[in-house]
């Protein structure tokens, strides 16, 4: 467990970004490097590596906070905090190897979002070194430091275009007495499986911390039967939990699982495919959920929704130029609305968004990085 931040290593984060800024260089941020992938393509001259720094900063169990350096592995706060009882309940897709870093810095989450919200949620404060080479911290230790301006949800989810991630503070949540998964074949005599599962998690006094329903292949790779279901997880005392269980099981069949489930379901994206992320009003998530993984499981792969909150993720195999991939993100493009999460450079045109030119967003820029050096072009607009 690390004391200190290496203030050497973050000062050396610092020369090279007042460097790369002097030459008129541009900077890629890197940590684990496993989600390089993700985003728009970057125009970068050279890499910014943070993935030395890792490490426990301090943890407080009885404050349920947490510090960490930046490189830190997801894995690694959940084995300390195991200990003691406690879990940082942010479980993006991707496997547990991924950065605490890289997580805030694109504000990737999971089902688990539905119970505790999105890491602008679990983040308390932060430190960074800025596009201008200067070090920052906002926010606090301490669950109830809300004073000044609010940087920590600000670069939350910015991508590293105001600065580089150094050393995170999080909040923690005791782990549930009892944690229990199912798997419900859901019995909809008009085959809209969405809107059932949507209903039920509306009207029911059991609210799960999750809910996720799978796309018939999806079920399949994850041995959890043949049809679409949904995959339910109930945390709470013994009474709740077998209250909640005979609840659920009013949606359909269903078969108990186990909590590894989830992380099967966070590693189910083959290395090489196509991920995009679509949404609606959860009260309509049915249309899109009929329509969406219809056109997945049509391409080859698979689609899960998180129906509480209206969003369904779209995986496709990356056939390249092969005009079938290309013809579905086109039939997805339709959608209200779609963010993509990784698709080939080439493409990115399809998902082109006007770049912001209001007041704030260009003087919040040019504030932390006037040179526009840190990540350039990942947020679609260039440097």
């Amino acid at each position: 467990m690390s004391s200190n931040t290496d203030s050497t290593e973050v000062a050396a984060l610092a020369d090279q970004v007042r460097s790369a800024r002097a030459g008129g260089r541009t900077l890629r941020i890197v940590g684990a490097g496993s989600w390089l992938t993700a985003g728009r393509p970057c125009d970068d001259s050279e890499r910014l590596e943070i993935g030395a720094l890792t490490g426990i900063v301090t943890y407080e169990p009885g404050d349920l906070t947490l510090t960490a350096r930046a490189g830190t592995s997801l894995a690694e706060i959940q084995r300390v905090t195991a200990a003691e009882g406690q879990w940082l309940p942010l479980q993006p897709m991707g496997a547990q190897t991924g950065t605490l870093g890289a997580t805030v810095a694109t504000s990737s989450y999971g089902p688990l979002a539905s119970a505790y919200g999105t890491p602008r949620d679990q983040v308390l404060g932060c430190e960074f070194v800025s596009g201008t080479g200067d070090m920052v911290r906002a926010g606090g230790r301490v669950v109830k430091n809300v004073a000044g301006f609010d940087l920590v949800r600000l670069v939350t989810g910015a991508w590293g275009t105001l600065g580089a991630l150094t050393e995170l503070t999080v909040r923690l949540r005791a782990r549930p007495e009892v944690d229990h998964t199912v798997a419900v074949q859901l019995a909809a005599p008009d085959g809209d499986v969405a809107t059932a599962a949507w209903r039920w998690l509306r009207e029911s006094e059991h609210e799960p911390l999750a809910a996720e329903l799978l796309s018939p292949s999806l079920a399949r790779s994850l041995l959890l039967g043949s049809d679409a279901c949904l995959l339910v997880r109930l945390a709470g005392n013994e009474p709740f939990v077998r209250a909640a269980g005979d609840d659920v099981r009013s949606l359909g069949e269903a078969m108990r699982s186990d909590v590894e489930a989830w992380h099967r379901l966070a590693c189910s994206e083959p290395s090489a495919s196509i991920v995009v992320r679509l949404s609606a009003l959860p009260s309509r998530v049915g249309a899109l959920w009929t329509r969406a993984s219809a056109v997945a499981e049509r391409c080859g792969g698979f689609a899960h929704a998180t129906v509480s909150r209206g969003l369904v993720r779209c995986v496709i195999p990356d056939a390249g130029e092969d005009s079938v991939s290309l013809d579905a993100m086109r039939e997805l493009v339709g959608s209200d609305s779609l963010i993509a999460e990784r698709v080939p450079a080439a493409w990115w045109r399809l998902f082109a968004k006007t770049r912001p030119t209001d007041a704030l967003s260009l003087g919040v820029r040019r504030a932390f990085d006037p040179g526009r050096i840190m990540n350039p072009g990942i947020l679609g607009d260039s440097p």
